[in-house]
């Protein structure tokens, strides 16, 4: 997300990083360092962050949107027999999640430190596919543009590099 807000600001087109990043790894360690000015702000989930704005711990000074969705399976090798079954497990677990909607409010709303109103309000912004498997070149493609310009991957890796397809015959 860094690189999206620094890409957004025209940022990566100077050689330098933009900005030092701090690694801090736990939600409450962000919310304690950009309290203490150890660090300037962090990035983090809307709804997640949420309560922590609501109740005044942190200010909330806008929002980033990402070119590309939240969550993505990689695998090594994406024939690998082993990839099959966690596929059908995750696209079972999703049926379950999209059928029982009040079950989810509920396990949320307990379990991940949301209010039931704010887990109904993220229910609206969330759509999982039908089936996990696969994969969308135009996201790809979005994504290498942007790790490109960071410089976290080379300009010369292309989209057929990042989804496993191989060169020539």
């Amino acid at each position: 997300m860094g690189y999206v807000l620094a890409d957004k600001h025209g940022w990566l087109a100077d050689s330098k990083q933009p900005f030092e990043p701090i690694v801090l790894n736990t939600f409450d360690k962000l919310r304690a360092a950009v309290n203490s000015s150890e660090a300037d702000f962090f990035m983090w989930e809307h709804f997640t962050s949420k309560k922590y704005y609501d109740n005044g711990e942190i200010k909330r000074i806008g929002e980033i949107y990402t070119p590309w969705s939240s969550w993505k399976i990689v695998a090594r090798n994406p024939t690998d027999e082993r990839i099959q079954p966690l596929s059908d497990a995750i696209n079972k677990g999703i049926r379950h999640f999209n059928e029982n909607q009040e079950e989810a409010v509920e396990y949320i709303s307990t379990e991940l430190d949301y209010s039931a109103e704010d887990a109904r309000a993220w229910l609206k912004t969330v759509r999982f596919p039908n089936d996990v498997t696969g994969v969308d070149p135009e996201i790809v493609q979005k994504t290498v543009n942007i790790l490109q310009k960071a410089g976290v991957i080379e300009e010369t890796v292309g989209i057929k590099e990042m989804i496993g397809i191989k060169r020539g015959p």
